[in-house]
């Protein structure tokens, strides 16, 4: 799997190669760190909703689900950061970081002694999945190199929302037996232990950057135009696909936010317990996060629009099954959330490679960094809806609104993603071509660096010798990026 001959020396004074059999070390230890990730977050799928009915005998469901949207809100700015700190600090800088800032988590979760802190333990949460998330995606790309981006993004998100999904099924089971706390929440320790340490024993990936960007056949652009507030404007609006895949990621988070509270509150109504709660908040991020693997592979092969738009389709449709089926509880909420879980595998690869395919990497981070903002944007936005309609409406209603927004969002992405595939012809003779027919140079196709995130120079202190004849095998394909509305 190398993608690269032996570049530069690391500050260690190790040989860089790009490739996932050359770093299967530093990667395989940061796929434990976000298994660790998602496992602090899995925390609360289960019994947090209801800590705050049971525990704190909250009545609104609104104030019942302000924990998710203190979280949604925090976790979407320190993602739209992110990009503007990989250019001042070190990956592995910012992966520690977010978890010394998640030290007291589990600690609040187990003894808050009011619903306040539990709000505030979401604050810093958020901080720590936005820092810790975000860097143990950028390090595993930094090391594989282009050619083998899906497989970096499907493996860390299989891991993360895996763990995400195990934990609130273990923690159903705990608090089935020893009560909703403080024990489910103390195995939170072990997370944040874990990754810390984990952490600090990570390389920093920066020499793999340098060497990825020292191979590229085409300088990257400068100038206003490839600075945060515009692309936050290109990626929020002005460019169709952009726009379109920023949109479909909001509203699938929104989704995940929306079952987050209201599915524990839902059918625990109906008559389950904990137990039978925990594996239904289980069973949806699990298929979520392993489903990823095949389905980033399928988006580099059939391409990114259908499974967008067929996944957005699929959660509307899980969505549908919980209340039509209600009064058999458990097989509604398991069939809800197999639909739920395989339709946002669906999507959340496809999204992430649409983005990619329209941004240039000197712009890319920004852009993708835009994209996870909208997108994480829609906890808060979820659980802000999913309170007011239940407040107003009920529970049932909710979920059928829910339904009905999922549909509508995947027609939008129908009309607005512009279709895009891995056959295009190679990187060097599509590029001399279009340079000969005199296509202006921002229409120029690029090497496929995918799932890259904050391929920025500065701060990298290290040397990269002359290119050669030898670069970096292009992936199966290229893509144009975007410079203006489509």
């Amino acid at each position: 799997m190398s993608t690269a001959p032996a570049g530069p020396a690391s500050a260690a004074g190790r040989p860089v190669r790009l490739g996932l059999r050359e770093n299967r070390v530093q990667f395989t230890l940061l796929v434990i760190v976000n298994v660790a990730v998602g496992g602090l977050v899995g925390l609360e799928r289960t019994t947090v909703p209801l800590i705050g009915t049971e525990v704190f005998g909250l009545t609104s469901d609104l104030a019942v689900f302000s924990f998710i949207i203190a979280f949604g809100l925090t976790k979407a700015a320190t993602n739209l950061a992110a990009g503007a700190l990989t250019t001042r600090f070190r990956r592995k800088q910012l992966l520690v970081a977010g978890w010394l800032i998640g030290i007291p988590v589990p600690f609040v979760l187990a003894w808050a002694p009011s619903w306040g802190w539990i709000v505030a333990a979401n604050v810093l949460l958020g901080l720590n999945q936005g820092l810790a998330w975000s860097m143990t995606v950028n390090m595993k790309i930094d090391l594989v190199g282009p050619a083998h981006r899906g497989l970096a993004s499907g493996l860390n998100e299989a891991a993360g929302y895996s763990a995400v999904g195990v934990t609130a099924l273990v923690t159903g089971y705990l608090a089935t037996a020893y009560g909703l706390r403080p024990t489910p929440e103390l195995i939170g320790v072990v997370f944040v232990v874990a990754g810390l340490a984990l952490s600090v024993a990570a390389r920093d990936t920066a020499a793999h950057v340098a060497l990825e960007l020292a191979q590229h056949d085409t300088p990257p652009p400068t100038g206003p135009g490839t600075g945060l507030a515009a692309t936050f404007a290109r990626t929020s609006w002005r460019d169709r696909s952009l726009r379109g895949a920023s949109q479909a990621g909001l509203v699938n988070n929104l989704n995940d936010g929306l079952t987050w509270g209201v599915f524990p509150l839902l059918f625990t109504d109906h008559g389950l317990g904990l137990a039978a709660v925990g594996l239904i908040k289980g069973l949806y991020p699990i298929l979520w996060g392993i489903g990823q693997i095949p389905t980033g592979h399928l988006a580099d092969r059939i391409g990114r629009k259908p499974l967008i738009v067929t996944g957005m389709l699929v959660q509307a449709a899980g969505f549908v099954l919980a209340p039509v089926l209600l009064n058999r509880p458990l097989l509604a909420g398991i069939t809800s959330a197999i639909a739920l879980g395989l339709g946002t595998a669906m999507v959340y690869p496809a999204l992430i490679a649409a983005v990619s395919d329209h941004a240039h990497p000197a712009w890319r981070a920004n852009a993708l960094g835009t994209y996870r903002f909208w997108r994480d944007l829609g906890y808060a936005a979820g659980a802000l809806l999913a309170g007011v309609l239940a407040d107003a409406l009920g529970l049932n209603a909710t979920v059928i609104a829910a339904a009905a927004l999922t549909a509508a969002s995947g027609l939008l992405a129908a009309r607005w993603i512009t279709g895009t595939r891995a056959d295009a012809p190679a990187v060097g003779a599509r590029a001399s071509e279009d340079a000969r027919a005199g296509e202006p140079a921002h229409r120029r196709l690029l090497p496929a660096v995918r799932y890259g995130l904050g391929d920025q120079l500065n701060d990298v202190h290290v040397h990269v010798g002359e290119r050669g004849a030898e670069r970096a095998a292009p992936s199966a394909g290229a893509y144009k990026w975007s410079t203006s509305s489509r």
